[in-house]
């Protein structure tokens, strides 16, 4: 350290988890410019005695910021902003919260939001009856909390001309009364009929969707995200106008890379406005600070409505097979075209790759590319991977493809155990989120949540990851135990595993000289607890840049 260093903050009398090594180190760190200076206990108290700032730890845990591989924050943040049903446990919560957002919201056209639970409601199908009972003035569409269902109530379906004779779209399923008319429940690709036709959110309310957003997961320690869905998607504002406003006004205060939406109807043709796109945010701002080189492709659907793809068939309620195997939105060779074709443009792909079959169909375009292009460094990625063959399992560290996960639904829960594993193969707990095989096999792990699909907070996901329970603790662990983390494989991966995924690994993700300060600072040292209680720590303070964005309390 040269003498004339001078530190704007230092953190003192804590643990320090840098991310090089397998657990904390006892004392602080020094911080200038934004940047970190040292963690060198000596050269720490030097800088104390001159900083600007002195920040007394007290025993608690510093870690790199954390970084969230797959959310969707403008969206989750007009969710926050609109008809919010993501408190809401069962079916007479839920009519109730809709009931009163009407009435305080006479002035509103439509009733839109989002977030019931399937499993408040029987078969995970709710009805439009029950909507038109609470709200038959207006039309209502509520999206669920995994955002491949919405409900609809008698109105809206009218307005959006659905009717018996309409057709199941090819990437959809329309939920159906005996007569045929629709009932109320739409899945995947039959959602875009409502989309159609309801109003879509005001630049307004998508920049206001934005900040808050922000300021929720700033609280939860993250500090950089990738945006698993940028553009005009699924009923969504155009996205990329919003982060534009937000740089160019400085409130974006997290670093963004965001996935382009590929649309599944759209063909080839779009790659030449998603390169420009891309080509236009590299031109126009700081790729530490946003980017837009990662393209979002949503291989298939949901296990809950049995539109994720799987290699056997769905059982029906009797536990006989049926015909269905889900459904792949992409024929898999045109899907290893257009993979191969982002590939040699220099763009990663963000797979959305929930069932066994979609992420074989995945990897295969992944191999495709490889095989086509030679291995160009774009750490494409897939995400979700509920269920993975073995065989599977084995490709990702040979492919260089990175396994994305959401660590908090790996656990026992009513909708997984109720609306899932039921109409799957017996075998298929041992194949759900097979974190621990992954990391043995070498895959590069990065983690994230899908808000608003799940909590965005990452100390809940690290304790679903190393424990493969809930919070609550009330129900056996899913699966086999070798597919636990430890601490520092979850907490990696959601750091520098996702620092990685997002092309910033050479300045975030962990705590090193010249990196940038971005940091979470935990109320106590995950390393020490029982993982039983991993659970109970709270992020205290989030910093950007050397800047604290963030303090509890």
């Amino acid at each position: 350290m040269q003498s004339d260093h001078q530190a704007d903050v230092v953190f003192e009398n804590g643990w320090v988890y840098t991310g090089l090594d397998s657990a904390p180190s006892p004392g602080g760190l020094a911080i200038a410019n934004g940047r970190i200076l040292t963690t060198d206990p000596d050269e720490v108290a030097a800088l104390a005695t001159t900083a600007h700032e002195r920040v007394d730890l007290g025993g608690r845990l510093v870690v790199p910021g954390f970084q969230d591989a797959h959310v969707h924050p403008v969206i989750a943040g007009i969710e926050l902003l609109s008809c919010d049903l993501s408190a809401c446990s069962t079916a007479e919560d839920t009519l109730e919260a809709i009931a009163q957002y009407a009435k305080a919201h006479p002035e509103l056209d439509w009733i839109l939001g989002a977030g019931w639970s399937m499993d408040a409601f029987p078969g995970g199908t709710p009805t439009r009856q029950a909507l038109d009972a609470v709200v038959a003035d207006r039309p209502v569409f509520l999206e669920n909390r995994d955002h491949h269902s919405g409900w609809a109530n008698s109105r809206a379906l009218e307005l959006a001309g659905l009717n018996a004779d309409t057709p199941d779209p090819f990437d959809g399923r329309i939920e159906r009364e005996p007569d045929g008319a629709p009932s109320g429940t739409l899945h995947d690709g039959a959602m875009s009929f409502l989309h159609q036709t309801r109003p879509r959110a005001t630049p307004e309310q998508a920049y206001a969707g934005l900040l808050a957003a922000q300021d929720h997961l700033i609280a939860q320690g993250i500090t950089a995200w990738q945006d698993a869905a940028v553009g005009e998607f699924m009923g969504s504002p155009d996205t990329v106008p919003v982060y534009r406003r937000a740089i160019e006004e400085g409130t974006l205060k997290v670093r963004v890379r965001g996935a382009q939406w590929w649309d599944r109807e759209a063909g080839r043709d779009q790659l030449a406005p998603i390169l420009s796109r891309r080509d236009e945010a590299a031109a126009a701002f700081d790729p530490q600070k946003f980017s837009l080189e990662s393209v979002k492709v949503m291989v298939d659907g949901v296990a809950e409505s049995f539109t994720a793809a799987m290699h056997d068939c769905y059982l029906d309620h009797s536990g006989h097979a049926t015909q269905n195997r889900g459904i792949s939105f992409f024929d898999p060779e045109e899907m290893a075209e257009f993979v191969t074709d982002l590939d040699a443009a220099g763009m990663q792909v963000h797979f959305h790759a929930l069932g066994d079959r979609a992420v074989t169909e995945a990897l295969n375009a992944v191999e495709r590319a490889l095989a086509t292009n030679g291995q160009r460094g774009n750490r494409h990625h897939l995400a979700h991977l509920q269920v993975v063959r073995p065989e599977d399992v084995e490709r990702f560290a040979p492919l260089a493809a990175t396994a994305n996960m959401q660590a908090l639904w790996a656990c026992h829960e009513d909708q997984l155990d109720e609306l899932t594993l039921p109409f799957l193969a017996d075998d298929a707990e041992q194949h759900h989120y097979p974190f621990g095989d992954l990391a043995t096999t070498g895959a590069h792990l990065a983690a994230g949540s899908d808000w608003p699909v799940s909590s965005p907070d990452p100390v809940q996901a690290i304790h679903v990851a190393v424990n493969r329970v809930s919070s609550a603790g009330n129900r056996p662990p899913l699966g086999d135990p070798r597919q636990r983390l430890t601490v520092a494989q979850a907490l990696n991966a959601y750091t520098q595993g996702t620092a990685r995924v997002n092309h910033l690994d050479e300045v975030t993700g962990k705590i090193a000289p010249g990196f940038f300060a971005d940091l979470a600072i935990l109320d106590r040292n995950l390393f020490e607890l029982a993982p039983e209680h991993i659970h109970e720590a709270r992020v205290d303070e989030t910093w950007i840049a050397g800047e604290r964005v963030y303090a509890r309390g």
